[in-house]
């Protein structure tokens, strides 16, 4: 089955394709098939991947599968929550994708940094809603959630991963996520946690596996 992710992200692709492997499913970016990002206007995560994946299918005719994830503090209200992704502004600048994603990454860090200045609590959470629907119009919808805990470090920790990696401490596993080799992040994330939901629904929901 072809089956298009409602994103652009070249490493949230990297890891769904790892944690979706051993599924008869070829995963494609919507990019690829010349699909601009959808409106994400929702209030929560449930909502705008919903949004997402009927965007997506709508403009492809394929199955669509979308994540809307991000990280939520407690001292925060849950900020930055739905907005994760563009939490700091960020001026538009001359480069690829991937090199404007990685200064946005970093103004987002530092203004979360900021906001967290000489705050005790800094319990957070990385959250994940992975929603996949066969059609636009799927009354359907397979819905997953993961959630991971950790702690909002001082400063950045580690060079791997993406978004707020390098901020997120794992007590669990002593380490920030940006510390950890993606066969660890892919065994504990949120997404990996959502995933797991994910694979099971397809195979009974979609008769696949």
């Amino acid at each position: 089955m072809r089956l298009v992710l409602a994103s652009n992200n070249a490493k949230k692709l990297a890891e769904l394709r790892a944690l979706l492997g051993g599924l008869p499913i070829e995963l494609l970016a919507q990019g690829e098939l010349g699909i601009g990002e959808a409106e994400e206007p929702h209030p929560s995560f449930i909502e705008n991947a919903l949004a997402k994946a009927r965007h997506a299918a709508a403009a492809s005719g394929l199955p669509a599968l979308a994540d809307d994830s991000g990280l939520c503090v407690d001292a925060l209200d849950g900020a930055p929550g739905v907005v994760s992704a563009h939490y700091a502004a960020c001026e538009p600048a001359a480069g690829d994708r991937e090199a404007q994603r990685r200064r946005q990454d970093a103004a987002n860090n530092a203004l979360l940094l900021q906001r967290l200045d000489g705050v005790a609590d800094r319990r957070a959470a990385f959250v994940s809603v992975l929603v996949a629907v066969r059609s636009a119009a799927d009354p359907q919808p397979l819905v997953a959630f993961g959630r991971w805990p950790g702690r909002i470090l001082t400063q950045p920790a580690g060079q791997g991963g993406f978004g707020y990696d390098p901020l997120m401490f794992i007590p669990a596993l002593g380490r920030s996520v940006a510390e950890l080799d993606a066969a660890t992040k892919n065994a504990h994330s949120h997404r990996a946690l959502a995933t797991a939901q994910l694979r099971s629904l397809v195979v009974e929901a979609w008769h696949l596996g």
